[in-house]
C-alpha cells in the first residue's frame, strides 16, 4: 500500500529522482538502474499500472489544496511567537540558551477545545519518553486513539487525502485507510532492548529521549504545553519559514528537562489533522525519501523514514519518523 523505496510497486512511470535507491521510469532499463521488481510490476503484463503512481506534480497540487482546506489552523491573531536568536550552523550544537524569553508569547487556547485538537492533546500523556521502557497501552488509551482518528477523518482535509489515495488504488474503503493509519502510527515496535517501547506517533508528536538526547518531538502544540509548564526551554532557531500566516515552519534548538534537541523542526499553527495527514501522505507516497510539497506558493519538503526492523499486516512498515525539513 505504501511505495517501498526499493520496489516498483505503485511507482511505475514515476519521474527520475537522484534521491531514489532504484528507479521505475521507462528509461531505467537503458540506464541499468531499475528496481529488481521493475519487470514484474511495470512490464507489459505487470501488476502495477502507471496511473497508480503518485507524481511529484500531484503532490505539489494536493499539498496546496490541503493548505487551503486546513480550516482548523490558527489565525494570525491566535499565536504570537518570539523567535529571538537566529543560530548559525556553528551554534546549533553548543547547547547555549541564547533566547532569554519563551518562544510562545501567546496562544489562544480556545483552539484546543476544537475536536481534533482536544482528541490529539489527550494522546500526548500516553507515553514513557525513555526508549527501552515498554509502553503499557490501556483500554482507555486505545479508545483515545480511535477517537482521534474519528475526529480527523471528519475533516475535509483528511477526506481529500483518502479520496486521492483511493483513486490511486491504495485503499478500497475509508475503514481500511483508518485501520492502516492506526497501525502505521500507533503500532508498537522496539527502539531499544527488545521492549515494545516506541511508535511513530510517540516519536513524532510526543517526543522521546534516547542516549541522552531528545529524539523526534516535532509538534508545536506539545512544545507550547510543555514550555508553559516550564519543562521545555527554548534556546534559538536556525530557520524561520517564509510564511506570514499559519502554518509556518520553524527550525529550533531547545532542551526538555535538560535533554537537548540540536535541530528540531516543526509546523507552527497548523491543525493536528494537517500535520498528521501530510506526514501520512508523504510516508505512503515517498517513504525514506524527500517528499516535495508546496504551501501557499512556497516549496518545502517532508522527510519520512519507515521502521525497517519489524512489520505488520503482511510486510507493511511502521512509521519511524516524519518531519518537515528546514533548509
Amino acid at each position: 500500500l505504501y511505495t517501498a523505496p526499493d520496489s516498483c510497486e505503485g511507482r511505475c512511470g514515476e519521474p527520475f529522482s537522484e534521491e531514489d535507491e532504484c528507479h521505475c521510469h521507462a528509461e531505467c532499463e537503458r540506464h541499468g538502474n531499475c528496481c529488481e521488481d521493475h519487470e514484474r510490476h511495470c512490464g507489459p503484463d505487470g501488476f502495477s499500472s502507471s496511473h497508480d503512481s503518485i507524481t511529484d506534480q500531484e503532490l505539489l497540487e494536493l499539498s496546496e489544496q490541503l493548505y487551503g482546506v486546513d480550516h482548523n489552523k490558527a489565525r494570525p491573531s491566535d499565536i504570537a511567537i518570539n523567535p529571538q536568536h537566529h543560530a548559525g550552523p556553528d551554534e546549533t550544537g553548543d547547547k547555549q540558551d541564547r533566547s532569554p524569553q519563551p518562544l510562545y508569547k501567546f496562544v489562544n487556547e480556545e483552539l484546543f477545545s476544537k475536536p481534533t485538537y482536544a482528541s490529539f492533546i489527550k494522546l500526548l500523556d500516553n507515553y514513557q519518553r525513555a526508549t527501552g521502557r515498554e509502553e503499557e497501552v490501556t483500554a482507555e488509551e486505545l479508545r483515545e486513539q480511535d477517537h482521534f482518528l474519528e475526529e480527523v477523518m471528519r475533516t475535509e482535509l483528511m477526506k481529500k487525502i483518502f479520496a486521492f489515495l483511493q483513486g490511486k488504488n491504495r485503499y478500497g474503503s475509508e475503514q481500511e485507510f483508518v485501520q492502516d493509519l492506526k497501525e502505521m502510527w500507533f503500532g508498537l515496535y522496539s527502539r531499544g532492548d527488545g521492549e515494545r517501547d516506541s511508535s511513530g506517533f510517540e516519536h513524532v508528536f510526543s517526543g522521546e529521549v534516547k542516549k541522552g538526547k531528545v529524539s523526534g518531538f516535532h509538534n508545536w502544540i506539545r512544545f507550547y504545553l510543555l514550555e508553559k509548564q516550564g519543562v521545555v526551554n527554548y534556546f534559538s532557531h536556525n530557520f524561520n519559514g517564509p510564511w506570514d500566516t499559519y502554518p509556518d515552519v520553524l527550525g529550533l534548538q531547545f532542551s526538555w528537562d535538560g535533554f537537548y534537541k540540536e535541530v528540531g523542526s516543526a509546523f507552527i499553527g497548523c491543525s493536528p489533522e494537517f500535520e498528521f495527514g501530510l506526514y501520512s501522505l508523504c510516508f505512503l507516497a515517498r517513504p525514506g525519501r524527500a517528499c516535495h510539497l508546496s504551501l501557499g506558493g512556497h516549496r518545502l519538503s517532508v522527510q519520512t523514514y519507515p521502521w525497517t526492523k519489524s512489520t505488520y499486516g503482511g510486510g507493511r512498515r511502521f512509521i519511524a519518523t516524519a518531519y518537515v525539513m528546514s533548509p
